[in-house]
């Protein structure tokens, strides 16, 4: 893996990698590997960290430096900048809110009664949690839609891969669904999963514009999934 050592120059004047490296994965036969997974993984706590403090994105990488523990140096030798570090970020979360979603979901009895429990509970996932500790790490994320946004924007490829967890999940209850009559026929179930998404993980912008505030309340939720279900519910069904 080529170093980038660090640069006088701001982030943004940097010419962006054709994609985002990843930390290598560890492997017990190979014990540089896994210093480099560990060295990788303190800079993604570091961030997560910081994030449950300072919702929003509010960091710098020599932030994350110092947090960690660790050098300047080492940063660039594992991400290219703080977008790359969001993106691993993104991709981590994602991966835990879709684990999350599955144990949850698995407590309904039907495939109907799943739809309805997904909005408020991935709503749940995406609002920032205030304090520190694991449970606001955990949210710190995808809590964040202005980074979410410009990332959608730059790096859109990248952010399809990340939030395809979830999107697994959404498309497999809406299958689920429609073997069960619960759903319209012929809806395409990944242009449907990827609106539910895009619209749940931006639903402060939503409020913003229609006046009613920045915080999602639980009652915000389950009425943004009432309204998204029933565009797609078939008709006579009980979903």
């Amino acid at each position: 893996m080529t170093a980038h050592p660090p640069s006088a120059e701001p982030e943004a004047s940097r010419t962006p990698s054709a994609g985002p490296r990843r930390p290598a994965v560890a492997r017990p036969a190979d014990p540089e590997r896994a210093r480099a997974e560990q060295r990788a993984r303190r800079f993604v706590d570091a961030a997560l960290e910081l994030l449950a403090a300072r919702p929003g994105g509010d960091f710098t990488v020599q932030d994350v430096v110092k947090t960690s523990g660790q050098s300047l140096r080492s940063f660039y030798q594992h991400f290219t900048g703080k977008h790359e570090l969001l993106l691993a970020l993104f991709e981590e979360s994602a991966r835990r809110a879709a684990d999350r979603l599955r144990r949850t979901l698995a407590e309904e009895p039907d495939a109907a009664a799943c739809l309805r429990r997904f909005t408020p509970e991935y709503a749940r996932l995406c609002r920032p949690r205030p304090g520190g500790g694991e449970r606001a790490r955990e949210h710190a994320v995808l809590g964040m839609p202005e980074p979410a946004r410009q990332l959608l924007t730059e790096r859109p490829e990248e952010m399809a891969r990340a939030f395809a967890p979830l999107r697994a999940v959404l498309e497999e209850l809406l299958d689920r669904a429609a073997a069960d009559g619960v759903v319209r026929p012929g809806l395409d179930h990944r242009l449907v999963a990827g609106t539910l998404l895009h619209a749940v993980t931006f639903q402060p912008f939503a409020l913003t514009v229609g006046g009613i505030g920045r915080d999602a309340g639980e009652q915000d939720a389950e009425a943004l999934g009432d309204m998204l279900l029933r565009g797609i519910t078939a008709p006579g069904a009980n979903g």
